[in-house]
């Protein structure tokens, strides 16, 4: 009884004692001696057995490591690409960018590379996340409409008669809904190599993304028509295919537009 009386005396007191700490805010337990947080990375962590009676000190604990920054690991995965189909291959295997869990399949160009004309787009939509092709569906029929007007196709195996298509980014956002500026960063070093390497003569951006990311514009509307300068090439801002056809008012300045393309081509 003597013993029994004595362990529950033991525990009122400690009680009582962790209480009286509580009202006197003691809210966290500390070591004896001060801990420089800044020595942590550099300590290796410490295994502790199974069992053992001494558990791991703060000096002894792993610190996480900062995950890579996603835009500065595509910058050097893009400039390491030494072809378009290096690249390809580079962009399909980047698992940094959460819209690629959501996506069928990685959309990365169409036409023929020797064009003197790249077209740069926003995003695939649903048929373009389908069919793994950039600019399908009705908006691309129309796309195609448009260029073959000023005599120029996707699918022609002359440089002189041709363009090129790709898009800010090879996956669908959900829903359709616009890129955010945090994917467009994390993406554009794979656009800023794509262009290098099929080097064209002009590009055309079609949208708000590709405008604010290559020019810093923000409307497409305002700056549509307006001759501009990016990575060491000329820029033609026109209005989305997508919208014209919403639109269809817009045609005429979309033509305007397209003359203008093929004048400076012809110049």
């Amino acid at each position: 009884m003597g013993i029994a009386a004595d362990i529950a005396d033991d525990w009122h007191a400690a009680l009582a004692a962790l209480a009286w700490q509580l009202d006197a805010g003691v809210d966290e337990v500390i070591g004896d001696v001060p801990v420089n947080r800044y020595d942590l990375a550099a300590v290796a962590p410490k295994t502790v057995a199974p069992n053992s009676a001494s558990p791991p000190q703060p000096s002894q604990v792993a610190i996480p490591v900062p995950a890579a920054d996603p835009a500065a690991t595509a910058r050097a995965v893009a400039d390491a690409a030494p072809t378009l189909d290096a690249l390809r291959h580079a962009i399909t295997a980047f698992d940094l960018c959460e819209l690629k869990r959501g996506a069928r399949n990685t959309v990365f160009a169409e036409g023929n590379p020797a064009a003197r004309v790249l077209v740069l787009g926003e995003a695939p939509g649903a048929d373009e996340d389908r069919e793994g092709r950039p600019f399908v569906g009705p908006a691309g029929q129309f796309l195609d409409k448009m260029f073959a007007a000023i005599g120029l196709s996707r699918t022609s195996p002359d440089a002189g008669t041709s363009f090129y298509v790709t898009s800010i980014l090879p996956w669908r956002p959900p829903g359709n809904r616009d890129p955010d500026p945090g994917e467009i960063a994390m993406m554009l070093p794979f656009v800023q190599r794509h262009i290098a390497l099929v080097d064209p003569a002009v590009i055309v951006v079609m949208g708000n993304a590709p405008l604010e990311a290559l020019t810093g514009q923000t409307s497409i509307l305002r700056a549509r028509g307006t001759w501009m300068q990016a990575l060491g090439k000329p820029v033609l801002p026109m209005t989305h295919p997508t919208y014209l056809l919403k639109n269809p008012a817009a045609k005429r300045e979309a033509w305007a537009d397209l003359l203008a393309l093929q004048a400076r081509l012809r110049g």
